[in-house]
């Protein structure tokens, strides 16, 4: 029988994004639904990683990731970002690389860029707090949060 708790804890509601990041050669990008915006100023974001996620290496490695707001009707992005070939994640999809060397993704209601301030290790994930070096909103549509979203669990990278 499930835990309580995993089930009180299911019911928090949270937005979807996408998260990229780089080290050399490499990109990836993972759904990402455990963030939070931390302070204001100086801007600082807050998103766990598990450890065994490959974009979890490449933060450590870079010290840089970007965040990109979905809208709602972006649900196919949740399939994208969850497969195993980062190469395929981003086959066909336009983007840049940012300020930060990340990718960026051009479809999307914002983004924002960071550079790793300081993490923490207090469970099974690792925190990021990210200071934002650079954003920009590309649209008014409303973001895609889990309360949009019926499906299976969105922890695979």
């Amino acid at each position: 029988m499930e835990k309580i708790w995993i089930q009180a804890l299911g019911k928090m509601t949270h937005g979807i994004y996408v998260l990229t990041t780089f080290y050399e050669g490499e990109i990836n990008g993972m759904i990402a639904s455990w963030v939070s915006q931390v302070s204001h100023d100086p801007p600082l974001i807050m998103v766990a990683i598990h450890p065994k996620r490959y974009s979890h290496r490449l933060i450590e490695q870079s010290g840089r990731f970007a965040l990109h707001i979905l809208a709602k009707n972006q649900a196919d992005y949740l399939s994208r970002f969850k497969g195993a070939d980062p190469k395929d994640k981003f086959s066909s999809l336009k983007w840049v690389k940012g300020t930060t060397g990340c990718p960026i993704l051009n479809d999307c209601v914002a983004y924002l860029e960071c550079n790793v301030k300081v993490a923490y290790k207090p469970g099974n994930h690792t925190l990021y707090f990210g200071k934002v070096v650079d954003a920009k909103v590309l649209s008014d549509e409303k973001p895609f949060s889990t309360s949009d979203y019926e499906g299976q669990y969105l922890g695979k990278d």
